[in-house]
């Protein structure tokens, strides 16, 4: 489930969450990277047991971006301390990236969804993207098109 990508310096990466549905259902383009706020017992627990971010999207409130529906599960040893698995975070971006990133949602009709969560150099950072969706008939060439190179790569082409 948890992946491992080497980064240029040596240093590794650990993915801990994809959203493959978001690379399905929609156009995804300006791709950044930024911290979450967590709680003590939330980076505990996904480093133990992951998160999950498949209905998550990302909103822009008083010049904060903060995700809403990422699920952290609770931390087997936080007792008292544990946290909310649904509650709201905030993204850790640049105030000239959030006033960017509002200006195209605003005026060009995107939406902010996040496309992976991992680790890197221990602290957890999710990727996210401008997304616009997709219509049913790019949903269908995207399929044949995954058909046709999984025929390919099948029959050694």
């Amino acid at each position: 489930m948890l992946k491992y990508l080497a980064m240029s310096k040596g240093k590794g990466i650990k993915i801990i969450s994809e959203n493959r549905k978001a690379h399905f259902n929609y156009f995804l383009s300006d791709f950044l990277e930024c911290g979450i706020a967590l709680k003590g017992t939330e980076i505990k627990s996904i480093r133990v047991k992951g998160a999950t971010i498949g209905d998550s999207y990302i909103v822009i409130r008083n010049l904060e971006a903060e995700i809403i529906n990422m699920y952290i599960p609770p931390y087997d040893q936080g007792n008292i301390f544990n946290h909310d698995p649904l509650r709201t975070r905030k993204l850790l971006m640049h105030k000239k990236e959030i006033l960017w990133y509002d200006r195209k949602i605003r005026t060009e009709g995107y939406t902010l969804v996040p496309t992976k969560i991992y680790l890197s150099n221990g602290r957890a950072k999710v990727e996210i993207a401008l997304a616009k969706g997709k219509k049913n008939y790019d949903k269908r060439e995207t399929i044949k098109k995954r058909d046709i190179e999984r025929d390919l790569a099948k029959n050694g082409y």
